[in-house]
């Protein structure tokens, strides 16, 4: 029987997307306005954002959601 894969948290994910994606933390912050300081405590895992600011990183970022089949 094959081991299900733990799946990542949104947050997670999103931590992932920012430490390794396209756009780098200080563009981010400059496009977006949110606070460097901020996103590095969120990215350290140290810190949580708000619905707006997460709605702010998505909308630069171009992210969206799927659902997994299972």
């Amino acid at each position: 029987m094959a081991k299900r894969k733990k799946r990542q948290l949104l947050s997670e994910q999103l931590r992932g997307i920012i430490e390794g994606g396209p756009v780098t933390r200080y563009r981010i912050s400059k496009e977006t306005g949110i606070d460097a300081s901020q996103l590095c405590r969120f990215v350290a895992g140290k810190g949580d954002m708000s619905l707006t600011t997460l709605d702010k990183i998505g909308e630069l970022l171009r992210l969206r959601f799927v659902q997994d089949d299972e």
